[in-house]
């Protein structure tokens, strides 16, 4: 894995464990990622517009508004519908990736997430991402 391509990708990790939120972040800055901590869905609604991030990665078990909730509010965005949200969960289940799929997802992620499982899904859709930018003259 060529972790240069990521350099400058922004991703916004959501996440109301402090430690996942933390693990992430590490991973994703020794791969060059710029990194946007939220704690919650509410957090990072508010957050989203300032930092535009290229990917989402959100987790789906939180209080006040549950993964499901924000990925379906960003979605709805006109301005980030098409920014890739990856759901990260415990739970492996068919149902919450059907559910994920429902709402928008692009990525279902189940935690423990290892580095390379981590940045895998985030090199996948920040390239999908940038390139879909560069084709549409997007990035001036």
């Amino acid at each position: 894995m060529d972790t240069a391509e990521l350099a400058g990708i922004k991703v916004m990790v959501i996440d109301d464990s402090n430690t996942i939120r933390r693990s992430a972040e590490i991973f994703l800055l020794q791969a060059g990622c710029t990194v946007i901590l939220a704690e919650d869905g509410f957090d990072a609604l508010a957050k989203i517009a300032d930092h535009q991030p290229d990917v989402v990665l959100v987790d789906i078990m939180m209080p006040r508004l549950d993964g499901y909730q924000t990925c379906a509010l960003i979605k709805k965005n006109a301005r980030f519908a098409a920014t890739p949200v990856v759901m990260l969960s415990s739970k492996d289940g068919l149902f919450d990736r059907a559910r994920g799929r429902m709402v928008g997802s692009d990525e279902y992620l189940t935690k423990p997430f290892t580095r390379e499982s981590l940045i895998g899904a985030v090199a996948a859709h920040a390239a999908a991402r940038v390139g879909a930018q560069a084709a549409s003259g997007g990035s001036n």
